[in-house]
């Protein structure tokens, strides 16, 4: 698989990342932080979420197949929800990255 299937991989788990919290707090009924206003109604976080989502969608169906339990697949999904989640925790606890 070429490099750039890796690559997207990695960031489309990031976006699946950054779409979990905005899409739980939104159907959650509860405000949330987005990139537009410190506390966002529930709706603006599910779109939010739903975009991230569908952006992951689009770069894992369309950038190379993503086939989970083949080492380098699974190693770069993975590691992009790693980092992205280790970023979102420090940032949405207050902490400077």
């Amino acid at each position: 698989m070429p490099w750039i299937a890796y690559l997207a991989h990695f960031i489309a788990a990031a976006f699946v990342t950054n779409g979990m919290p905005h899409f739980v707090n939104g159907v959650s009924g509860r405000p949330f932080r987005t990139p537009f206003a410190k506390r966002s109604s529930p709706t603006v976080n599910v779109l939010w979420g739903w975009v991230n989502f569908l952006i992951a969608f689009l770069l894992f169906a369309n950038i190379g197949p993503l086939y989970i339990g083949t080492p380098g697949d699974t190693i770069f999904a993975a590691a992009g929800m790693l980092v992205t989640g280790v970023v979102l925790a420090r940032f949405f606890a207050g902490d400077a990255i």
